[in-house]
Order: structure tokens, then sequence, then C-alpha cells
């Protein structure tokens, strides 16, 4: 099921993203270590070709699936959880999913995040048997023939390195000095050093064994994919790493991904305007009639 699932770039779901900003407005602003991120912000998607059928065993399965992890999401930032995979249950019912939020946010920022994985899933991948998405506070995946949870998977999903570089030695030796202290980790960690900061976060099912392994690999891509620059992110299958030069998101301007999000804004605000010129329209209209 993994290999089937189908890389989305943000583009592909936009429309997406619109319906869900209708439903869910505001976003929750966090910080990191001076890294100002909104955890609501789209990173990447991936959806699985085989469909299942409307009213379906699973398609049941999978609404319980959505309903625990809103639930479980106000109390822990993890949680893994395995629906009609006992031997009494049909083929067609089995569900293996998670979720997890980044290490530094509260059960309360996670749920509202989870929240807007749970309402965006379903737009980005209607009716996949298996599908994943990634904001950058939090990630959901659910998959139904493959039990995934506790596999490493270090396959890249989505990179990104800044078109700014750094040819200073300085900031070279702080920001080995950082990959060198998240290349240790196991599970969370933040860490800076002069004016360069990074965090690294593998996700729950893994062992304290396989999280350090998927650790040291996705460190060591940072710099070996991107050279020199300024900021990178790294998402590999089952944990991601991220460093920057201190200041580097506010001066660098909006991403790309912040130019999505203001244009979904826009669209939104122009669709509002049309439902209440019809309104007021419809109102003169019985007024003179």
């Amino acid at each position: 099921m993994l290999r089937s699932l189908k890389l989305h770039s943000t583009h592909r779901i936009i429309l997406a993203l619109i319906l869900s900003s209708m439903l869910f407005p505001f976003s929750s602003i966090l910080s990191v270590h001076g890294y100002p991120t909104r955890a609501n912000i789209f990173i990447y998607a991936g959806c699985s070709q085989q469909k299942y059928q409307p009213n379906s065993p699973f398609e049941t399965n999978l609404n319980s699936f959505l309903s625990s992890v809103i639930s479980s999401s106000s109390q822990t930032i993890y949680n893994s959880i395995a629906i009609g995979n006992d031997s009494s249950a049909s083929s067609e019912e089995s569900l293996f999913g998670l979720y997890q939020c980044r290490g530094d946010l509260q059960p309360s920022d996670c749920a509202k995040c989870v929240g807007r994985l749970v309402n965006q899933i379903g737009l980005v991948c209607p009716y996949t048997l298996g599908a994943y998405l990634q904001l950058d506070g939090c990630y959901i995946r659910y998959e139904h023939f493959d039990d995934f949870l506790g596999k490493v998977d270090t396959s890249i999903r989505y990179k990104k390195c800044s078109n700014t570089a750094s040819g200073d030695t300085e900031f070279f030796r702080r920001r080995d000095d950082v990959l060198a202290d998240l290349e240790s980790a196991n599970g969370f960690r933040v860490s800076s050093s002069g004016l360069v900061q990074g965090f690294v976060q593998c996700f729950g099912d893994l062992t304290e064994s396989d999280c350090s392994t998927c650790i040291v690999d996705v460190v060591g891509k940072l710099k070996s994919l991107c050279g020199s620059a300024a900021a990178v992110d790294v998402f590999l299958g089952q944990c991601y790493a991220r460093y920057w030069a201190s200041g580097y998101y506010h001066e660098s301007g909006p991403s790309h991904d912040d130019q999505v999000g203001k244009s979904v804004t826009i669209i939104v605000g122009v669709f509002g305007g049309l439902a209440i010129l019809v309104i007021l329209l419809s109102i003169c209209k019985k007024t003179m009639g």
C-alpha cells in the first residue's frame, strides 16, 4: 500500500484547503526557539490509488478512527490505532492508523491542528484506502492492507532547501554543532548554537533503536541534500528534522506555502462577499416585490 501512495503538491490540493479554510478559518501561532510557525500550514500529502465504497465496513472503521483521533488529541500528542484486525473481522474492515503532533505543542494546540487534519484528509484523499497528511504541526496516516505501525521507513517524503545560502565559516560551525546535538536525540529535541537553531522528531510507533536510526539518517540528509542553505526541512517516512539561521524566517519574506495560504484567504473572502451580495439582492427583490 505504501508504494501506491501518490504524493500531492500544494497546488493540487488548493481546493481542499479552500473548503477546509471555510470551516477552520483561524490558525494557531506557535514558536520553537524563534521559529515562527503556523501549525496548520500544509507540507505534503499522499493518497492510495485504491478506493473504498461508500457505506462499506471500511468507511465505518475509518470514521471510527477519525473520531478516536479527535478525542485522543486533546489528551496526548501521539496515538496509534488498529481497528478490525482481529481474527473474527473481515479482511475488508482492517485499518491501521496514527496521528502525532510536534513535541512542543500543548494538547490544546495539538487538538486544533489534528482537527484540521481530520477535516482535510477526506478532501485531499476522498474514498482512498490509504492516506497521509503532514501539516507543519501535526501528521496523520491510515492504511487498510499494510500494518505499517512500528516499521522503519526512511524514504524521503519532502525536502525544502532555502534559496538563501551562507558562506560564513561561523554559520557552518554553529550549524554542525546543532546537527551533532540533534543526531543524538531519541524522540523530540530542540537545539541551538549561536544564530543557528533546529529540531528533530520521530514518530511514536518506533522503538528507541529505530527512532535513533531514523534520526541519524534525517539529520545527515539536512546537510547532504542542501549544501550551504540557510534553512532546510527534510521529512522522511517516520521522522523529520529542520534547521535555520536565526532571523531567516522573518527576513526571507513569505514562502510558497504562505502565498498559497494568502490566495486561499482571498478566494474565501471573495466567496463570502458574493454570498452576502446574493442575500442583499434577494432581500431587495422581496422588498420591491
